[in-house]
């Protein structure tokens, strides 16, 4: 193997873990109480969130004001995400995630747990991986 092969082989490697650090990074904000001042952190400027369950959102601005009604909506949630397929593509990647845990609702404390799977579509922005388009398809709520 010659050394570009090496070196193109070691950059898709950097890159899909700097992605699995940037889908634990936004795991982490959304259970710290789904922080509306460091969300647009993880997305580009003009990235998108989406579920046909919770709405949708572009930019960063909107993205804010969605997770500022999720902070309402929930006061607990805990992330728990497994088996990723990401592939990569110079500046742009997919990812695929799955995700199950438990969330207690504002309303009534009532706590229910959920399982969704994301559909990432990201790109690299001045060196650094962002969300580009987020969506999340509800599979599952289980009611306590």
């Amino acid at each position: 193997m010659d050394m570009a092969e090496l070196e193109k082989r070691i950059t898709r490697l950097e890159d899909i873990e700097a992605i699995k650090q940037l889908k634990a990074r936004y795991c982490h904000i959304c259970d710290d109480t789904h922080n509306p001042d460091t969300i647009a952190s993880v997305f580009a400027e003009d990235g998108i969130w989406e579920s046909e369950d919770f709405g949708q959102a572009q930019g960063h601005k909107d993205i804010r004001e969605l997770f500022s009604g999720f902070r309402k909506m929930f006061t607990f949630s805990q992330h728990n995400i497994s088996n990723p397929v990401i592939e990569v593509n110079g500046n742009l990647a997919t990812g695929i995630w799955y995700i199950m845990g438990p969330w207690t609702l504002t309303e009534n404390n009532k706590e229910i747990w959920m399982a969704a799977r994301y559909d990432d579509d990201y790109v690299k922005v001045d060196g650094e991986w962002k969300y580009q388009h987020l969506r999340v398809d509800l599979r599952m709520n289980i009611d306590r």
